[in-house]
């Protein structure tokens, strides 16, 4: 006699299910953030989950590398890879899962440009994977929302992309959120002037990152414990602390060091002004010189969305103008902005929030021992002609709790079947 383990009906790990009222709420967002960014102009676009490995490898998607799904070779590919005395674990997956929508977009771009506008406005919605370690807000597929302006070189697209996408989150219900702003061309003349070896720019950029966290002498702390230069971090901490509290554009301009390229503060000066007179004090934006953001691959503009009341983030973005080029041959001027879909579903369902409708919603109730089903069907049609929305359930001994049960399931109205009176009532609860 033999024992097998029973199989689990829990999702796998990392992974979830979403209950009606939960995916109700998130089609309802996904379809008011595309309505919103087409408004703008922007068009839907969509990629394969699976990307070419080496693509995905030379991503510069900073720490995500290394959380890549691989999928293995199949078939003779994968049998000849096995064969022989050692194993090169780096040439046993030829494919792998997208880790974010930047990297595919790139690629769509490099692949399909002889048949896309210029400039290309796309959107991009979908699932994507990283081989995190769950736990309470990480997960190993989440959705993505994205939208990206390809082809444009002047600071109109960054301030497209932030009015777009604040009006997204305005549809949504939120309000008097902040966008932060910053340039890495900023940040990398910053740490020049302070005279840290050039290699290690970037583990400056991840200490400064977490000032919001750790504080000034956090941040003092983490430097040294890397064995940066004594002298490059008293002079990086000099300044932070003249920034830290000021919210002026131009005193904070004045606090950084006069050998940042002016012009890259006119820049950031134009989209400030331009995004402040357009959000009509709904939400605010300002300058951030101590704002990094992770991916290796920003050039220009960076900026994140920030929500009262909230730790995370709940969009960023930047531009990255070298990335088309390492794939298309050509430089080609890139920008984007990413919702964190996930976490506004959160922070919705936190609050308790329910989608609107403006749509009937009737449980037709019929006895199919007794009634024709054909005349049943014929009568939901019926009530469907004007576009409500109609469910045929069979009768419950317990009417009371059946209708009760339909009020929880979101349902307003409901008929008792008779062939010669449809009459439709109002729902609430405790209504027999």
């Amino acid at each position: 006699m033999t024992s097998s383990t029973p199989l689990s009906s829990a999702p796998a790990s990392g992974m979830r299910d979403f209950l009606p009222g939960v995916v109700g709420l998130r089609d309802w967002a996904a379809a008011a953030i595309l309505r919103t960014y087409q408004q703008f102009g922007f068009t839907r676009i969509e990629t394969p989950a699976l990307e070419h490995i080496n693509l995905l490898r030379k991503g510069e998607g900073g720490e995500n590398l290394a959380l890549i799904f691989e999928v293995l070779k199949r078939g003779d590919k994968l049998d000849r890879e096995l064969q022989g005395d050692s194993i090169n674990r780096s040439e046993l997956a030829d494919l792998g899962l997208r880790f974010d929508l930047t990297v595919p977009l790139v690629r769509f771009y490099a692949h399909n440009q002889g048949n896309l506008p210029t400039p290309l406005k796309a959107i991009q919605l979908g699932p994507v994977w990283r081989a995190e370690s769950p736990q309470q807000g990480r997960y190993r597929q989440f959705t993505q929302c994205d939208i990206d302006i390809i082809g444009v070189k002047s600071e109109i697209a960054e301030m497209e992309l932030i009015q777009a996408t604040a009006a997204a989150l305005l549809e949504l219900g939120f309000k008097d959120f902040t966008v932060r702003i910053n340039d890495r061309r900023i940040l990398t003349e910053l740490a020049q002037f302070c005279e840290f070896s050039e290699d290690r720019f970037e583990a400056v950029f991840i200490a400064l990152d977490k000032l919001d966290k750790i504080g000034i002498e956090g941040v003092r702390k983490e430097l040294h414990a890397v064995s940066h230069s004594g002298e490059a971090t008293d002079k990086l901490i000099d300044i932070l602390t003249k920034l830290i509290g000021e919210e002026d554009f131009l005193q904070l301009r004045h606090a950084l060091p006069s050998t940042i390229c002016p012009d890259t503060f006119g820049c950031l000066k134009n989209v400030i002004d331009g995004i402040s007179q357009l959000s009509n004090g709904a939400y605010s934006i300002k300058f951030d010189p101590t704002l990094v953001r992770g991916m290796g691959y920003y050039t220009g503009m960076i900026f994140e969305i920030s929500n009262p009341g909230y730790t995370h983030s709940i969009a960023g973005g930047g531009r990255y103008d070298k990335m088309i080029g390492k794939l298309a041959g050509r430089d080609t001027p890139a920008c984007g902005f990413s919702i964190g879909f996930e976490r506004i579903i959160a922070i919705l369902s936190d609050k308790g929030f329910k989608p609107p409708s403006t749509v009937p919603k009737i449980a037709l109730i019929c006895e199919p021992d007794r009634d024709s089903l054909s005349e049943v069907m014929a009568a939901a049609e019926k009530l469907r002609g004007d576009g409500s929305i109609v469910s045929i359930l069979p009768r419950k001994k317990d009417m009371r709790k059946q209708l009760d049960a339909l009020v929880a399931q979101e349902f307003g109205h409901y008929c008792t079947f008779r062939p010669d009176n449809l009459e439709v009532k109002p729902l609430s609860a405790g209504k027999a």
